[in-house]
């Protein structure tokens, strides 16, 4: 979430094919922003270990919450299960 375009941002760990689980980062873009997956794997380039990059950034409206405000990483993980597998495939 430190980039300047990004209003939110969580990161949950779906099921892989290979890796068994690997990260995946879910986006909410600054209102007018047009900021590319490219452009923030490259701003996370060098600020985190290779292995923690994300191996997808899906940009979203609105990330899920709790009834407390936090983010509900539970459903986002269920509505996303399978995105890292099905990536496998193509």
């Amino acid at each position: 979430m430190a980039h300047a375009q990004v209003a939110e941002a969580t990161v949950v760990g779906l099921k892989h094919v290979k890796w068994q689980e690997r990260p995946a980062a879910f986006v909410v873009r600054v209102e007018g922003s047009d900021v590319t997956e490219q452009e923030l794997l490259d701003h996370l380039d060098g600020r985190v270990a290779d292995w923690w990059l994300p191996d997808k950034v899906v940009f979203i409206d609105e990330i899920p919450k709790t009834g407390t405000g936090k983010f509900d990483k539970k459903v986002v993980r269920d509505q996303y299960s399978d995105l890292l597998m099905e990536a496998q495939t193509l």
